[in-house]
């Protein structure tokens, strides 16, 4: 199966890989139909790990091979992979503080529409996410990363994706709504994820020259999810102490998974 996936075009492994993305949050929507609320420690353990693989995947599957690319290119490295990280977090920084700003308008008068504007801010959180995907399988054709590291990036990002849908999609079903209209409005935040994957995909095989600024924009996309969403909610479990260690296991893993 592994060797049929590696024999497909980038975009279409990009497409594959970015709908399994989609399907996590898809999955954490579905568990409107199961539960009315989700063990906290569960979820914050794979929180954790998922803080941990991404963070891993920021230095070995995107700004190491962004150094040694920029290198290639004869470009001026430490101006180009600084300013693609700065780009890519503050992306992220103003996505949130547009959201932050439209939820404080609804916070304390109709949660309904809260909650909307809550789908809109994830969606729009959705896409850097894709693009990430997108660039580590379009980079393969460079000769950077490999098939295997660039699955376990998008197994990240789709265990993140995890908690994101049943955070849309359980709070919609206390507001009152049906549990199929909770669970649609829930999964849809990650539709755009494949959109967003293949134009990653294609601006990096398309254009060799702006791989190592796309690289370390994603990585710096990355960091900050990592930093301001995914490891605070795992720490705001009691047992602080375990869930760091989970955060440790999903940075070796996918470590070795490099390296090896």
């Amino acid at each position: 199966m592994l060797d049929l996936f590696k024999n497909l075009n980038p975009i279409y492994q990009t497409l594959i890989a970015t709908s399994i993305t989609y399907l996590f949050t898809i999955l954490g929507s579905a568990l409107v139909f199961c539960f009315k609320r989700v063990n906290k420690n569960f979820m914050d353990a794979i929180l954790g790990m998922a803080g941990g693989v991404m963070l891993s995947a920021v230095f070995f599957s995107l700004i190491n091979p962004a150094i040694e690319f920029s290198k290639d290119l004869g470009q001026l490295t430490w101006f180009v992979l600084s300013l693609g990280i700065i780009l890519g977090g503050i992306l992220l920084f103003f996505t949130d503080k547009f959201s932050e700003k439209i939820l404080a308008k609804y916070d304390n008068k109709n949660s309904k529409k809260r909650i909307f504007m809550l789908l809109f801010s994830i969606t729009i959180h959705n896409i850097p996410e894709g693009l990430v995907v997108g660039l580590a399988f379009g980079s393969i054709v460079y000769g950077t990363g490999s098939i295997e590291t660039a699955l376990m990036l998008s197994l990240g990002i789709a265990i993140q994706n995890f908690p994101e849908g049943s955070a849309l999609s359980l709070p919609m079903r206390r507001e009152g709504y049906s549990r199929k209209k909770s669970f649609f409005l829930g999964q849809i935040s990650g539709a755009v994820e494949p959109i967003a994957g293949i134009i990653g995909a294609v601006l990096v095989m398309k254009v060799k020259t702006i791989m190592p600024i796309m690289l370390t924009f994603a990585a710096g996309a990355m960091i900050y999810v990592v930093v301001e969403e995914i490891i605070p909610e795992s720490q705001t479990n009691e047992k602080k102490s375990l869930m760091a260690l989970f955060t440790l296991i999903g940075f070796i893993l996918m470590m070795i998974l490099d390296i090896m």
